[in-house]
């Protein structure tokens, strides 16, 4: 049977959109989400996402890696998932909706998408990284040779060492650029390889290192191999709320698969 997809990208974090409200996909097929990402036999993508009905808000989020396995929050994701339930109809500049990790809201401004993210109250500070989860889990470390790092040989050697081992972990590589601005690569589980962006990586990156204080500012520039995202929040009592991920999430085409 023929699938109708759209194809989705933000900071080039791309996505396989599907209308599911009709529960047409059959989303116990992980081989079929596999073939869908895969980048030589079938689309390409780091992830598949399923638009789904909800009895209370605008809709519902399904996020699939590229292994074909049903995942933690994706940032940029969501922010595509937003502009493809405006281009549905379903939504027109604000949207309320339901992921894995609980509810998000949203505005779309043009090609910008902002994402509210979660809460963050509990920050892991280690000898030479930081941990915590922004909707997936996050390790966060400074790497001053950046631009020629090896992020997939070293990510994975994190990913599933100790103490993430088999669950394994994202890992983000930091370089400070300025007081209100980092370069980030990320290695992301599931994809296991590095991807041209990760929305939670990010918003990872910048809570922490207002947590380290390597910045005073409550909105920080996050440079990506795919472009520019900015991440804000509100800080009380070690707890950073009001968290909203900010930047362009582009629709690329429309097919049948």
């Amino acid at each position: 049977m023929q699938q109708t997809f759209y194809k989705y990208q933000g900071t080039g974090n791309d996505f396989v959109m599907i209308d599911n409200r009709q529960q047409i996909f059959d989303k116990n097929n992980t081989k079929r989400v596999q073939f869908l990402c895969d980048r030589r036999f079938g689309i390409g993508a780091d992830g598949l996402i399923l638009l789904e009905n909800h009895p209370e808000y605008d809709f519902k989020m399904v996020y699939y890696n590229a292994d074909g396995n049903e995942s933690s929050m994706c940032g940029n994701g969501g922010r595509c998932l937003v502009a493809f339930a405006k281009q549905l109809g379903v939504i027109s500049n604000q949207a309320v909706f339901e992921a894995i990790d609980g509810l998000h809201h949203a505005k779309i401004n043009g090609d910008i998408v902002q994402l509210q993210m979660l809460d963050v109250n509990t920050i892991e500070k280690h000898d030479n990284h930081v941990f915590l989860n922004t909707g997936s889990p996050h390790h966060v470390q400074f790497e001053s040779e950046i631009e020629n790092f090896d992020i997939k040989t070293k990510g994975a050697k994190i990913r599933y060492g100790a103490p993430y081992n088999e669950a394994g972990s994202n890992v983000n590589f930091v370089k400070k650029l300025s007081n209100d601005a980092f370069r980030v690569r990320t290695y992301e589980r599931g994809v296991e390889d590095e991807t041209l962006s990760c929305g939670t990586g990010v918003t990872a990156v910048a809570i922490a290192m207002h947590f380290l204080g390597e910045t005073d500012k409550n909105q920080v520039t996050l440079q990506v191999e795919g472009g520019e995202l900015k991440v804000c929040f509100d800080v009380k009592n070690n707890t950073y709320s009001n968290v909203w991920l900010i930047g362009p999430a582009t629709f690329v085409f429309k097919g049948n698969i």
